[in-house]
């Protein structure tokens, strides 16, 4: 099994990721593009000590951006949303580090 600090890359903070975090108790990570639902579950596990329901992952792709008159790309990602099972406390994001 991989590393799970190599499979879990870092929390995603944004309005969205915050509002499921209170309402579904779902948290979301910028994940390992090669990792698949199962391994990013066994990660999440065994960092924050938790039982997850699902995963759900999203490839996101690279934007164009430009400095000058220079053209390049971000890089592609993948992002994950981890729905905690009921009754397991919910993960704060500086727990694991």
């Amino acid at each position: 099994m991989k590393d799970p600090y190599l499979i879990i890359k870092r929390p995603v903070i944004t309005e969205k990721s915050t509002w499921l975090k209170e309402k579904n108790r779902e948290v979301c990570f910028e994940v390992d593009p090669h990792a698949n639902k199962i391994e990013i579950k066994q990660a999440v596990e065994q960092l924050f000590k938790v039982k997850v329901e699902r995963v759900r992952v999203i490839n996101k792709r690279g934007k164009e951006r430009r400095v000058g008159r220079n053209v390049g790309r971000t890089k592609n990602w993948k992002k994950a949303y981890v729905k905690l099972k009921e009754g397991e406390k919910m993960i704060e994001y500086f727990e694991a580090v």
